[in-house]
């Protein structure tokens, strides 16, 4: 890998962080050059690690947030040439995720399934979609490296930071001075976001229309977090569980002989109509469902989840997530399954209980992502600061009233007739249920006029889907297929 390095600091701010006095650049861009093969070409391209600051009304500096640019080197503007922008969620997740294992350029160094591995580091991504997009990854206020800015002897003002409408109307501005500074202002657009990044983007892109006067060709919305949805009442959240339970059912060889003969795509798109219109109507009856009913449905619910009829009456037909993640292979062989991704299993303690003692997959991918990321920054990136790499950062408590993003998205939608929207999920995430990703996608736009813009892509993995090597390839290529065809060249933005 040939390299030229380039250092640039305009100036530093000192930061108090554990007790110990430790600078970074409040405004810093490191260049370095890198080339690489994706689909049997040759790519070479340009990588920016930097600082870039969020300013007030008042011209201050209140932020600085750390980001990674990678630039495609070709002759000519960047006119025609697409930029992804990509956040990751939590709120508090850095941009790690996706950075170093599903777009970026050079991926974790794992197994085809996505289990660390050591060494430890990175290799080339031969799926990223450099090859037809630039690519930033931004890391939100306390999340990576980025860090907020009191004032001389005043708090940080946590009301500018931590709540969805606060973090979405700081970002559409740092999002400006981004696009203004490296000249993106002529190249369609388009946001990624992964969980809660989902909730960001659906938001950003309203606020990037109004507020900014920025208009996008496409949002990707990857495992995406829907809290309307989350808080509803739970004869919905908890209904738009049962096909996830019966896909991590079926991964477990949990289900009858009948049911683990079939794929997996014949067994779902029963259950989810059983979902739809049985359960869901069930669970709305709440104690006044007839005995009959409440046998029925428990009797198909165990069919389908592989749990035993009496632990579903028990529940009152209302099974919680973590209750299946510990119950599910109790009585087979006490382990317990992955939350974000149920493929991963876990060891309690006890066998007994209600919920597991970890998330069993959340401690495998920490596992390569720590290393990966600090070594990656620091070894090829050239980026070095004494900072600690916030892998999650301290953002709560998070502000999560007047959420309204979903509807947001369908009015940028609507106002903008270029923007189309694409769903990304993995079939085994039990924390934003690919069947709950389908359930925001056909409540974004009641009318159905715009249901031909909306999109939904499946993956036999967990929240980041792209681990497994079968579906990096796969979900990059569905990412490129869909960069491509909303890239409407040349033609006009009208109804």
């Amino acid at each position: 890998m040939n390299r030229f390095l380039l250092f640039v600091t305009l100036f530093s701010v000192q930061l108090l962080c554990e007790a110990q006095q430790r600078t970074i650049p409040l405004d810093t861009a490191i260049v370095t050059k890198h080339s690489t093969t994706i689909k049997g070409q040759p790519i070479s391209y340009t990588a920016t690690a930097g600082m870039q600051p969020l300013w007030d009304e008042m011209g201050e500096a209140i932020a600085t947030l750390q980001y990674t640019y990678y630039k495609r080197n070709l002759s000519g503007d960047n006119g025609e040439r697409p930029l992804l922008i990509s956040f990751n969620g939590g709120p508090g997740s850095a941009s790690v995720w996706m950075h170093v294992a599903y777009t970026g350029p050079q991926v974790l160094k794992i197994d085809e399934e996505g289990y660390p591995v050591q060494p430890y580091g990175v290799q080339e991504n031969p799926y990223s979609v450099i090859d037809v997009a630039d690519i930033v990854f931004v890391n939100p206020v306390n999340t990576g490296y980025s860090r907020t800015i009191p004032a001389s002897g005043k708090d940080v003002d946590r009301d500018k930071f931590f709540g969805i409408n606060a973090d979405i109307k700081y970002l559409a501005e740092w999002l400006n001075t981004f696009v203004t500074r490296h000249n993106r202002w002529l190249s369609p657009k388009y946001l990624i976001g992964e969980s809660y990044g989902g909730t960001r983007v659906s938001g950003l892109a309203l606020e990037l229309q109004d507020r900014q006067w920025m208009y996008l060709n496409g949002v990707i919305l990857v495992s995406p977090a829907d809290y309307k949805s989350y808080g509803a009442d739970n004869a919905l959240s908890s209904g738009l569980n049962l096909p996830y339970f019966a896909a991590a059912a079926w991964y477990h060889k949990a289900l009858s002989k009948e049911q683990q003969a079939k794929d997996l795509q014949e067994i779902l798109p029963p259950v989810e109509d059983y979902a739809i219109n049985e359960l869901i109507p069930a669970l709305a009856k709440g104690g006044f469902i007839s005995a009959e009913e409440k046998e029925a449905v428990a009797t198909k619910m165990a069919y389908y989840t592989g749990l035993s009829k009496k632990v579903i009456l028990q529940h009152n037909l209302d099974i919680p997530t973590r209750f299946f993640w510990k119950e599910l292979l109790r009585d087979r062989d006490g382990m317990t399954i992955g939350r974000l991704d149920s493929r991963y299993l876990g060891l309690d303690k006890m066998e007994a209980g209600s919920k597991p003692d970890f998330n069993s997959e959340l401690k495998s991918w920490l596992h390569s992502f720590t290393p990966a990321i600090n070594f990656y920054l620091r070894e090829h990136l050239q980026f070095h600061t004494d900072m600690k790499y916030n892998m999650f950062g301290p953002v709560h408590p998070w502000d999560r009233r007047n959420d309204n993003t979903r509807d947001n998205l369908r009015q940028a939608m609507a106002q903008n007739p270029y923007l189309n929207v694409l769903f990304q999920s993995g079939y085994y995430d039990g924390a934003t249920t690919y069947f709950n990703a389908k359930y925001t996608m056909w409540q974004i736009d009641p009318s159905g006029k715009m249901k031909d813009r909306l999109s939904f892509e499946g993956y036999r993995s967990g929240h980041m889907m792209y681990l497994r090597r079968e579906d990096l390839e796969s979900a990059n290529e569905d990412l490129r297929n869909f960069i491509q065809r909303s890239f409407t060249k040349g033609k006009a933005a009208k109804y």
